[in-house]
């Protein structure tokens, strides 16, 4: 008996839908809240061959929601953690790992091999990057997103006069105007029903079974269990905005569009340390973990405006936070008010430093 039984009988999906499954080929853009249901379902179901896509690694916090980790995973690379789960109980799945973040520079060699991309990330500037990519090189792609205590999900870039994901935000917001689940919190089971609800769709789209979302958005309240629908229409203004070819879409900086605000690693920040450069904690105080170093300023976000005299000798100013929400705010506003100064925000925040 196949495993693959109960899909095969299923009227109007067949051995041709399971078929088509097992003849795709999926790449995954994160490996988190979103990422894990999406790829239980997706393997579960017969995908011939699945990527992911991941530089991130597994931390604490993560565990509320991202189902394929537990406490021995923490520290461990996303990609390579999430197909190794799978590796040994789904031995007919072709594996691809890339354990690093998407960027203008490795986009077009990841997507390109593809049939479909299902965007799982958590932030404006990748979502617009995938998107873009996705639009230039063809290939659908599946959104997802989460906010507190609603979800959304929609298909993009499908069939003829297809919507993308600059149709539903056709002004690049910024990451601070909607904070990610390390600023604002997440009910663990919200992404995995999102997340499930993204594989569902991809489902659809590779087998040609039922109707995808295709310019359409599905919004999901997990506080009243209400959904409902909005359509979309292809917007010339936003297209325009859009980069006309890889090699403009290369030397795009997704980060600056969307933030206003350039972003250093950590790696890249502790480089720069120097007499002129002040690295400023911009949290609470009491917010966990501490970190003490050399040149260290703790100057909460809600006191900034009062302590800007601290900041008058240097030449540069590196904020961090928690996740680096607050730290872009931090870097907003010190823009107007120090123009002359190079001003960054540490991507990712002390949740992104890597233990030593």
């Amino acid at each position: 008996m196949s495993r693959f039984e109960r899909q095969v009988i299923l009227p109007g999906f067949g051995i041709e839908g399971q078929q088509k499954l097992q003849r795709s080929k999926v790449l995954l853009i994160g490996a988190g809240g979103l990422g894990c249901p999406i790829l239980l379902y997706l393997a579960a179901a017969g995908v011939g061959k699945i990527g992911v896509v991941d530089g991130d690694t597994v931390a604490i916090s993560n565990l509320n929601r991202q189902v394929l980790f537990g406490e021995k995973d923490l520290g461990k690379n996303k990609a390579e953690t999430a197909v190794r789960h799978f590796q040994d109980k789904y031995t007919n799945i072709g594996w691809s790992i890339f354990p690093e973040f998407i960027s203008v520079e490795n986009a077009q060699e990841l997507i390109s091999d593809f049939d479909l991309v299902i965007d799982g990330s958590d932030n404006f500037p990748t979502r617009y990057l995938v998107n873009d990519a996705c639009v230039l090189l063809g290939k659908p792609l599946v959104f997802g997103a989460i906010y507190q205590h609603e979800g959304q999900v929609s298909v993009f870039n499908l069939g003829e006069n297809f919507c993308n994901y600059r149709d539903l935000f056709p002004q690049m917001p910024s990451a601070t105007e909607v904070p990610n689940c390390s600023e604002t919190g997440v009910l663990g089971v919200l992404p995995g029903i999102i997340g499930n609800l993204m594989a569902l769709e991809a489902i659809k789209v590779l087998s040609g079974f039922g109707q995808p979302l295709r310019n359409r958005v599905l919004f999901f309240n997990s506080i009243s269990s209400q959904s409902y629908e909005v359509e979309l229409s292809p917007n010339p203004e936003s297209r325009e905005s859009m980069p006309a070819s890889m090699t403009s879409f290369e030397i795009m900086d997704y980060e600056l569009a969307c933030e206003g605000v350039k972003q250093l690693t950590w790696t890249e920040a502790m480089g720069r340390m120097g007499m002129d450069v002040a690295f400023v904690d911009v949290r609470e105080p009491g917010e966990m973990p501490p970190l003490e170093c050399t040149g260290l300023m703790k100057i909460p976000l809600s006191d900034l405006p009062q302590q800007l005299h601290l900041l008058d000798e240097s030449e540069e100013i590196l904020f961090f936070c928690q996740s680096g929400i607050r730290s872009q705010k931090a870097a907003r506003q010190l823009q107007n008010e120090f123009p002359d100064k190079r001003i960054y925000s540490i991507k990712g925040g002390i949740s992104a430093l890597k233990p030593q």
